[in-house]
């Protein structure tokens, strides 16, 4: 079996597909799981540019520095490249599958479909709050993170 690709996938890559990378990382790490991690957004605002402060801030709570990361834009490429394409909402969902090549093997979701009971939910967009959005953002996507090592090691 190939090792396992994940890509988390948000609107900008500087709040919440920053801290599911981060989340899944420890996770996989803990489990001694080998897999391919990254981010990136639909939206090209912020490519090259560090996560928001309130997210690296959120992220060091938990003992991971996310500061080194950059933002960049999803891509068509990342349909060969990823096994998992995992993304924050719906309207990030549609503009993935909007730029998915017809053939490709990348399982495209929500993030939250992987946390049971949370089929079809949204994962908590904190750019307009305070770091207890931030706080709420990263429970979500610690959860999915530790359903998606689970499934991966089954």
């Amino acid at each position: 079996m190939t090792e396992p690709a994940v890509l988390f996938v948000c609107l900008g890559n500087i709040c919440r597909s920053p801290l599911a990378e981060a989340a899944f990382r420890a996770e996989a790490a803990k489990a001694g799981l080998r897999v391919t991690v990254d981010s990136a957004g639909t939206a090209d605002y912020h490519v090259g540019e560090p996560p928001d402060p309130r997210a690296i801030r959120t992220a060091a709570r938990f003992g991971i520095d996310i500061s080194g990361y950059r933002g960049r834009q999803a891509s068509a490429a990342d349909f060969d490249r990823f096994t998992h394409i995992l993304a924050a909402d719906h309207s990030n969902l549609r503009n993935l599958e909007r730029i998915a090549p017809p053939a490709h093997s990348a399982r495209l979701s929500l993030l939250l479909d992987l946390v049971p009971g949370r089929t079809g939910e949204a994962v908590a967009d904190p750019w307009y709050g305070d770091e207890d959005g931030f706080l709420v953002t990263w429970k979500e996507v610690s959860a999915a993170a530790r359903a998606l090592v689970a499934e991966l090691q089954a």
